[in-house]
């Protein structure tokens, strides 16, 4: 069966409550729970992680290797400043998608690069909590 983790960055933690207006209403464990309820549908496990902390995260990439098949993460403000997880997901032959629950393409010009896109396999941004279903819909499908 296949396994997916969904690794999210710093900040996340206070989804419903930081700047509703740009990150909707959903907690984090909102979303889980939306993303597990799929999981069972799609037939995959699915994992998550959070940290507010730069290394931990880059722990987190560097343990899913050989555990999972694809990786969902939300690097948050570590997209636009740390190629230690830029790196990290290039040392891990695990495909990973990034997703952002806003567009940062329309936000604040430093919010416009991200440092690890360039290490998965595609970004989703602009499309909400459902960023997150579109990217573990497309590792499962990817991992057929």
């Amino acid at each position: 069966m296949k396994k997916i983790l969904v690794i999210n960055g710093p900040n996340l933690n206070m989804l419903g409550k930081r700047e509703p207006d740009i990150y909707g209403a959903l907690t984090l464990e909102q979303i889980n729970a939306g993303l597990k309820s799929e999981a069972q549908k799609l037939n995959c496990n699915i994992d998550f992680y959070q940290s507010n902390c730069e290394g931990e995260l880059c722990t987190a990439i560097h343990e899913a290797m050989g555990r999972y098949q694809g990786i969902i993460i939300n690097p948050g403000a570590y997209t636009h400043t740390s190629i230690a997880l830029r790196d990290a997901l290039a040392s891990v032959d695990v495909p990973a998608i990034e997703v952002h629950i806003s567009n940062i393409h329309k936000r604040e010009e430093f919010r416009h690069h991200s440092y690890t896109a360039a290490s998965c396999i595609g970004q989703i941004c602009g499309l909400g909590a459902d960023g997150y279903l579109y990217a573990l819909m497309k590792l499962v499908k990817s991992c057929d």
